[in-house]
């Protein structure tokens, strides 16, 4: 008998709600990347709810995305400005103890405490993740963020003491400039192998490569049409294994430990 994921996300209940505001703010991306020719993908969970679920995995309360880091750096100066009133923009140059090298896009209009990072952010409603992509190899990666992803968070306050900031703030000239010759070279190289951008702890074990993901295609996710990997199936097996088997319900993880609504 196929298993009721009602308790989840049924009609009524706040994770439901708070998937809709997701999904609004999705839709107002998608749509401000349209029509400036960004190319954007599906990527992790959500790329996997709507392969396996045509929407949000039952459980599940966030939406990632990911752009190619040239496009998220234009994309992120026309989210500032065009993004409308009841959503905001946010990332590591909005807000001084932002502590990651990705950004979110939120809803004014809500509050969500996330349980694994508790911060005194400005800006706290629901969200949807949007992640830089670039050309690179993961091991290095693994290696440079050893010391450039450290620093960072320590530079912000995120699970450090005084101690490991002042380290950080010695580590900080040396990490940016291994990112700046690992960068250089990436730029010389001829290679479809890519990585989440340096600082950027998530999936960094995992090499990705751009024939998985470029050209785009269209997918249904919650009875609309949003931009997906080209070849989901490589990548989502790369990523989880067999995606299409149902986790048992002591790994289906919530990101959440408060939701509020202000409207």
């Amino acid at each position: 008998m196929q298993e009721d994921f009602s308790i989840y996300n049924g009609e009524g209940t706040i994770l439901r709600r708070a998937q809709m505001r997701m999904l609004d703010i999705l839709s107002e991306v998608d749509k401000i990347c349209r029509k400036h020719n960004i190319t954007y993908w599906l990527d992790g969970g959500t790329c996997l709810g709507a392969v396996r679920h045509k929407g949000f995995i039952p459980w599940d309360d966030d939406i990632d995305i990911a752009v190619m880091r040239n496009d998220y750096k234009r994309l992120r100066k026309i989210l500032k400005k065009e993004l409308p009133e009841n959503m905001v923009f946010q990332d590591e140059t909005t807000e001084r103890l932002y502590p990651a090298k990705m950004a979110k896009v939120r809803d004014k209009n809500s509050y969500f405490e996330e349980t694994e990072m508790k911060t005194a952010l400005k800006e706290q409603g629901i969200f949807i993740d949007i992640f830089p992509v670039e050309k690179g190899y993961v091991k290095v990666k693994t290696f440079i963020d050893f010391f450039y992803g450290r620093a960072f968070r320590r530079l912000r306050h995120h699970n450090g003491n005084r101690k490991e900031y002042v380290i950080a703030l010695l580590m900080w000239p040396f990490a940016c400039t291994m990112v700046g010759i690992a960068r250089f070279f990436n730029f010389l190289i001829t290679s479809d192998d890519l990585i989440y951008s340096y600082g950027i702890p998530t999936l960094n074990k995992y090499q990705l490569h751009a024939r998985d993901f470029v050209p785009t295609k269209p997918i249904v996710f919650e009875n609309k049409e949003f931009m997906a990997p080209a070849n989901a199936d490589a990548y989502l097996r790369r990523l989880y294994g067999d995606y299409m088997q149902i986790p048992p319900k002591e790994k289906r993880r919530i990101h959440a430990s408060v939701i509020r609504f202000f409207d």
